[in-house]
């Protein structure tokens, strides 16, 4: 064993001897080694200092052979310390206190008089569980803390118009509950802005919150990357692995894209959900989960229900509250705000003085259709710090905008059908210059266009680039 491997020592006992005892055997071996008589002492001891092991008789003096202070100051101990790790010691032990005091949370348990070599693997063995338990806490800290400063981080939905003023009013109402809710609305309109605002303002803000592109996951992959795998479940499950619905539990799940799903998979995702529960790949051993349940898509899924391309049980199943995001066009006055926003975020991107829109410019962004939506607003602002040379942004700064867009449509007016060879066309050229411009790199331009990496794979495959 190597020296002071086992930490600090609390050893609580009556017999004087046994103290003594102890401490010469575990002095090679821990840091310190605290012995204490009285167990009325225990706690002072465990709430002002720190032990890694605490070394518990089970019999005091009031009560010779019952173990039943023993199990008293137990549970005192875990009171004060959960992650306390408990070996207890008794001279008139039996495997049914053996079983019960485990149960009661000690972590191990010896007889006296006790092989100094059994002693000694008992508490080498129980300084590991103490180490593994200060990581996990440790861990768990730091979620909790990434959490905080991703929730501070992320991207607030913003707006003043009608159409974003009723959406906040639901978001209010819903966003405390732990109601699933189904997100509808255009590419780029923000649905993941708002599923993690919804989750930000929700009982479940400081845990985690999981993304899924349902678009992005191949069907043959589909099953392990949501329920996880045992290590040799198919050729490449080298190791055991979760899957993206357990790692949210207790937190938020965000399935993007979720009208890509083939029915088979649909079924699939259907009966986890219904069961709140999954079971990994090349297992049969049933994981309870508990996730607040967000979806999104830009697809009619009612549409898709009639011809038999969505399962309506699970369109049942995701829609208890429905959310429809305005597209930009049906809500121009938010547009300032939104510029105002961006040029802020691009001039201390590129380090640049804040650059701002001219009147004109204004006027010209907010007659124009924006079929993508803020995203694409977001790159036309993107493009035009980085190509401008003035403060103040002119109508020509933005020269890649079609002049033949469409007129914008006035709010609450039916969302009139775009001409999708155009809509296609302005894709392709988005995707083509994002790749031109980081050489290729499928991270970087994903990144750029706010789409995932499977996502910009199949545009790439669609157009041929």
């Amino acid at each position: 064993m190597e020296e002071k491997s086992l930490g600090r020592i609390l050893v609580i006992d009556d017999n004087e001897d046994i103290l003594f005892s102890s401490k010469m055997l575990l002095r090679k071996y821990a840091t310190e080694v605290v012995m204490e008589k009285n167990p009325k002492k225990i706690p002072f001891l465990v709430s002002n200092e720190q032990f890694d092991i605490i070394l518990l008789d089970m019999n005091f003096s009031h009560d010779i052979t019952s173990g039943q202070e023993g199990f008293f100051w137990l549970k005192e101990i875990l009171k004060y310390d959960p992650s306390a790790v408990v070996v207890m010691i008794t001279a008139f032990g039996d495997v049914e206190m053996a079983v019960r005091a485990l149960k009661e949370g000690a972590t191990d348990f010896v007889l006296k008089p006790w092989q100094n070599e059994r002693l000694l693997a008992t508490l080498t063995a129980a300084s590991k569980l103490r180490q593994s338990r200060k990581e996990v806490d440790q861990l768990k800290e730091v979620n909790k803390t990434l959490t905080a400063e991703l929730n501070t981080s992320a991207p607030v939905i913003t707006g003043q118009s009608a159409p974003m003023r009723q959406l906040f009013s639901l978001i209010d109402k819903v966003a405390k509950t732990d109601a699933d809710i189904l997100l509808l609305g255009e590419n780029g309109t923000g649905k993941e802005v708002i599923a993690r605002t919804i989750h930000q303002r929700s009982s479940r803000a400081d845990k985690v919150f999981v993304t899924v592109d349902m678009g992005a996951i191949t069907e043959s992959l589909f099953e392990s990357e949501l329920f996880g795998h045992k290590k040799g479940a198919f050729t490449d499950a080298k190791d055991d692995r979760i899957g993206r619905i357990e790692a949210a539990n207790g937190g938020t799940l965000f399935l993007d894209e979720i009208g890509n799903l083939s029915p088979s998979l649909q079924a699939k995702l259907l009966t986890v959900l219904q069961r709140r529960e999954v079971i990994r790949v090349g297992t049969n051993k049933s994981i309870p989960v508990n996730v607040r349940l967000i979806c999104a898509t830009n697809m009619p899924l009612r549409v898709m229900v009639q011809r038999h391309e969505f399962r309506q049980d699970l369109l049942y199943r995701i829609n208890t509250v429905e959310l429809n995001l305005p597209p930009l066009r049906n809500r121009t006055d938010d547009l300032p705000m939104f510029a105002e926003h961006f040029l802020g975020t691009y001039a201390r991107k590129y380090r640049q003085p804040q650059k701002v829109l001219s009147a004109a410019a204004l006027h010209k962004l907010q007659h124009y259709s924006w079929p993508g939506n803020v995203r694409e607003l977001q790159h036309a602002l993107e493009r035009a710090c980085i190509l401008s040379d003035n403060r103040e942004l002119q109508p020509e700064d933005f020269f890649f905008l079609p002049e033949e867009a469409h007129p914008t449509l006035p709010s609450g007016a039916a969302t009139a059908p775009q001409n999708a060879r155009s809509l296609d066309d302005l894709e392709r050229d988005a995707v083509q210059q994002a790749m031109q411009k980081h050489d290729g790199n499928i991270s970087k331009a994903a990144r750029e266009l706010g789409l995932s990496r499977g996502a910009l794979y199949r545009r790439l495959e669609k157009y041929a680039l």
